[in-house]
């Protein structure tokens, strides 16, 4: 099997220039202070968008040995200057909220596609050699028909926010294949754990449940409760990106990284109540906008990544939601 050893990592990544869009978000944020721990030098750029996620105390463990450079991935002049001598590029930074997707796509179609083709030209003028790594959403799949969901299943998004993802993965796509900048394009599951924005429920549903149970409000499980998900914690999210990213088989690929072991929704609300001690779970109807979203069962074939990077997610849905539940009530105050 092909693949990086977990600990072969600090080996790729020692010494080098890493450049984080999106890094004061939840995953980019996670993703910087691994990077740091591996011994690389770190950019982050971050435009803190109101609601977006981004959140200086995200990067407090690390906050002295970081770059930060608050500015917009749209702006051409900052980006031709950030990308330069970069041995990495993780590109996480987008509008990653499904509902303001239906309401208004034009920031969509502003950070997450023209955003992606300011980076990527810049890119091909001033660092061509680097390496982009692209952190997609499993939604750009759209409703499936067959479980688990490889990575050759047709896409059909249905929102504004998968719909400029896709296209965000085709534009890297396109410099990969034409201007030969080496890129991955990831496929990410339903992510959660500490460092998520915990002030509205438009970003991740297994954080917003945390929060309501940690203030003891009710969980509303939508429909029957029997929708099948695969939630991974963002520890095991971010080491996918370092295996993949160390691997040069996974440069031109498409690869989903999620959990092949779904939880119903009614388990999942279980479980956090139960963990957390507080709160309690109820049934409730679709709400119109959660309806308009509702693809039905998905969780992700991993069979591709696990080949190819030698990544398979360890962290069981118990344990990641004991730290994520501790992390929180820890840091209440830097999220509610």
């Amino acid at each position: 099997m092909a693949g990086v050893d977990k600990c072969d990592l600090v080996a790729h990544y020692a010494g080098k220039n890493v450049l984080v869009t999106g890094g004061l978000g939840f995953i980019g944020s996670t993703l910087a202070i691994r990077l740091i721990d591996l011994g690389a030098q770190v950019t982050i750029v971050d435009a803190l968008l109101c609601e977006s996620g981004g959140n200086l105390f995200n990067i407090e463990p690390v906050k002295d040995k970081v770059r930060v450079n608050y500015c917009d991935i749209q702006d051409v002049y900052a980006m031709s200057s950030l990308v330069r001598g970069q041995d990495f590029i993780f590109h996480l930074a987008g509008q990653v909220s499904h509902i303001l997707g239906l309401k208004n796509p034009f920031p969509d179609i502003d950070i997450n596609i023209k955003g992606t083709a300011v980076l990527m030209e810049a890119c091909r003028n001033y660092n061509p050699v680097t390496r982009v790594i692209y952190t997609g959403t499993r939604g750009q799949y759209g409703p499936v028909t067959r479980l688990p969901v490889n990575e050759e299943t047709p896409t059909d998004p249905k929102g504004m926010y998968e719909i400029s993802n896709l296209t965000a993965e085709m534009i890297i796509k396109f410099y990969n294949d034409i201007h030969h900048i080496p890129s991955i394009l990831l496929r990410l599951s339903n992510i959660y754990g500490p460092r998520s924005q915990m002030k509205h429920s438009q970003n991740g549903v297994v954080n917003w449940f945390v929060r309501l149970a940690i203030d003891g409000q009710t969980i509303p499980v939508f429909g029957d409760g029997t929708i099948l998900r695969d939630f991974l914690f963002i520890d095991d999210c971010v080491e996918a990106l370092l295996m993949c990213a160390a691997c040069g088989e996974s440069y031109g690929e498409v690869l989903n990284v999620g959990v092949d072991r779904p939880t119903c929704y009614v388990d999942l609300a279980h479980a956090i109540v139960r963990i957390a001690r507080s709160g309690r779970w109820e049934f409730s109807p679709f709400s119109p906008d959660r309806k308009a979203q509702e693809q039905g069962n998905f969780y992700s074939d991993i069979s591709k990544i696990h080949r190819i990077a030698g990544w398979e997610p360890r962290t069981s849905l118990e344990d990641g939601l004991e730290q994520t539940i501790a992390y929180y009530r820890r840091h209440k105050e830097h999220y509610w």
